[in-house]
């Protein structure tokens, strides 16, 4: 076994802890009262899921159910359990999560955990375990990915990956600036976190408004290694920063989030793109992504380290080498600004444009919230077990959205808003 993780949770400010985790429930959430609400989260973020509880039930939840993973025991799995293991997934477990989100259950994740945990494991075996734990979870899935209820993910600064963020640092130290890194993207080191979403959340709407009126049939995108059109699904609607649900509840899914997004269209995406952040992936690193789209399916692609992984996520499914969103994000925006590269997709994909392969939303449908699941497809939307974000946006790519008539209108221009 590795060595026992450390707890440096006292190098974490307590202040901004609470603050992180009342927005979360205030903001992230706006969780209901009455409302249920499952929790899952890194063992090591047991303080922050204690304070998430707290806020919870104040705001007048009727349960929190808090789950727990834990990386020392998912080495365990990798080092002495059989090869039949890795084939299987907890199904049970997530059918009663499917039920629970049935029955108006919040759901709230919490991430933090090593991104290069599985790195030196064999890709085979966790190509294996990530597949059948993305089948199992289709119950659960397809409630969040469908916006049937009110979800929200934030991180927490865990050890280990504060040294892959920070690896010239002490550990303690490591942890120190990365808490202080998450608090700052998350906004909750000002005096009203609250008042500063309300008025982030504003300057996102105006975009995607903006966006909704050019009605455009795709996007193209050119920079280095890049010239890559994005058809955009009939239909299409862009989103950003809190939306609602379909039980009613306006929420932000993500703390941070800088971008807007919307549905490509699964069969009209042709030319080929390169990624400008490494994508960290379950536990291993894939850097210098280099794809070609035909028809809207990847058909050649090729990476510098971990093409093993990607070539197996994309074997996944049919739909895991389809487009399931397309988001843009200035380079200016404040995480692509602090300089750091945080290895982690929920930070990372909010400092550049990004492309995310496998499933669709739902809610990124004009009146999708009525939309059966054969309409989505005869719309554009794709279906797959995945839905992995990575990122193709720097200061030196342009963005051009083309109208069906063929006009051309400049939307972004040295990676900033044109």
């Amino acid at each position: 076994m590795t060595s026992p993780m450390l707890d440096l949770s006292s190098a974490i400010d307590p202040v901004k802890l609470d603050k992180l985790a009342e927005t979360a429930i205030k903001v992230g959430l706006r969780l209901a009262p009455g409302q249920d609400l499952l929790i899952t989260a890194p063992s090591a973020a047991l303080p922050l899921v204690r304070r998430l509880a707290e806020h919870a039930y104040k705001a007048g939840a009727g349960l929190v159910i808090p789950f727990f993973t834990d990386e020392e025991m998912t080495l365990a799995r990798y080092k002495f359990a059989p090869d039949s293991s890795f084939d299987r997934a907890a199904g049970w477990l997530y059918e009663g999560m499917g039920k629970a989100f049935s029955a108006n259950t919040a759901r709230l994740a919490v991430v933090g955990d090593d991104p290069m945990l599985l790195s030196t494991q064999d890709p085979a075996k966790v190509s294996r375990a990530n597949k059948a734990n993305s089948m199992a979870y289709q119950p659960a899935l397809e409630k969040i990915a469908g916006f049937d209820i009110n979800w929200n993910i934030i991180a927490w600064p865990g050890s280990a990956w504060a040294k892959q963020v920070f690896p010239n640092d002490a550990p303690e130290q490591a942890v120190r600036k990365l808490a202080d890194a998450i608090f700052a993207a998350s906004r909750v080191d000002r005096d009203d976190p609250v008042g500063a979403w309300e008025q982030h959340n504003a300057q996102l709407h105006t975009k995607t408004a903006w966006l909704n009126s050019q009605r455009f049939a795709a996007l193209h995108f050119t920079g280095p290694g890049t010239d890559l059109t994005v058809g955009l699904a009939d239909g299409h609607e862009w989103h950003g920063g809190a939306s609602t649900a379909k039980n009613g509840i306006t929420c932000n899914p993500n703390i941070p989030t800088e971008e807007v997004f919307t549905t490509p269209h699964a069969h009209r995406v042709d030319g080929y793109v390169s990624s400008t952040k490494p994508l960290s992936y379950n536990g291993t690193l894939i850097d210098n992504i280099s794809v070609r789209f035909e028809a809207g399916k990847i058909v050649e692609a090729k990476a510098s380290r971990g093409e093993d992984v990607l070539q197996k996520v994309l074997e996944t499914d049919e739909g895991a080498s389809r487009l399931g969103e397309v988001a843009l994000v200035p380079h200016s925006s404040p995480i692509s600004k602090s300089g750091l590269l945080f290895l982690n997709t929920l930070f990372d994909e909010n400092a550049a444009c990004h492309i995310a392969l496998g499933q669709c939303y739902a809610k990124c449908f004009l009146d999708g919230a009525t939309l059966t699941p054969e309409q989505i497809a005869a719309q554009g939307g794709n279906k797959s077990l995945i839905h992995i974000d990575w990122m193709i946006g720097s200061d030196q790519v342009d963005i051009d959205g083309i109208g069906a008539d063929g006009t051309r209108v400049p939307v972004f221009r040295k990676g900033e808003w044109a």
